[in-house]
């Protein structure tokens, strides 16, 4: 597992130290930086990274920011580490295409056990399938959409949820039930995140957003067919 990299970028080298020892543990190759600016810049250079710890208050450039710049090209799995606990920031982190968000202090070795659980869905180990809904296309091993046969850029976290769309056609889905089984863990916040992530995804998926029904006071529920 030695060349999978990992960045780690927050201003303080004391917690930098801390991400790196326990991921250097598990064999993962760890690179930092220090502020929003040098991420970007460390991450244009290393094209193989595999995944983003990324904190939000930093000098220079703030994570938000950086998080930003980062996903005009690329997709790659970023987790954002915050001080704060506000549901607002991390409604902002979802709808910038953040995949796991964690509030400070945290434990290492659960940071560590989220790390594994998205390398694991982006890393290509999952059984080879190809799963077919109407003009959708999704390569589970590849992690890849095609809607119409054109390729669509997903983030980790919107792949997740359209897979499990596509795996419960025409189940109705309450926010709650997708929370628990898209994030695969106990997550405390706002099911909002949701619905930022179903707007999001509908738009990526064009025409094909439409198959996402919306369950209003509930949820959702994937359909192929016109209702």
């Amino acid at each position: 597992m030695g060349e999978v990299k990992i960045l780690v970028v927050d201003d303080e080298s004391r917690m930098r130290k801390l991400v790196k020892d326990f991921l250097v543990r598990k064999e993962y190759t760890v690179l930092e930086a220090s502020n929003g600016e040098e991420a970007v810049d460390t991450f244009l250079e290393h094209k193989d990274i595999a995944l983003i710890i990324l904190d939000v208050m930093m000098p220079k450039m703030d994570g938000w920011q950086a998080c930003k710049e980062i996903r005009e090209f690329s997709e790659v799995p970023i987790i954002m580490l915050t001080a704060k606990s506000d549901e607002r920031d991390e409604l902002l982190g979802f709808e910038l295409g953040v995949d796991e968000y964690i509030s400070k202090p945290f434990s290492p070795k659960i940071l560590v056990a989220r790390v594994e659980a998205i390398l694991r869905r982006t890393s290509g180990i999952a059984q080879e399938e190809v799963i077919e809904a109407g003009d959708i296309e999704l390569d589970i091993s590849a992690h890849t959409v095609k809607v119409q046969g054109k390729s669509v850029e997903l983030s980790f976290k919107e792949f997740e949820l359209l897979n499990y769309f596509v795996v419960n056609q025409g189940v109705a889905l309450s926010r709650e039930k997708i929370l628990n089984n898209v994030w695969n863990y106990d997550y405390f916040g706002d099911a909002r995140t949701i619905d930022t992530h179903v707007k999001k995804l509908r738009s990526k998926l064009g025409p094909c957003g439409d198959y996402i029904k919306t369950i209003w006071g509930m949820g959702y529920k994937f359909n192929i067919e016109e209702e």
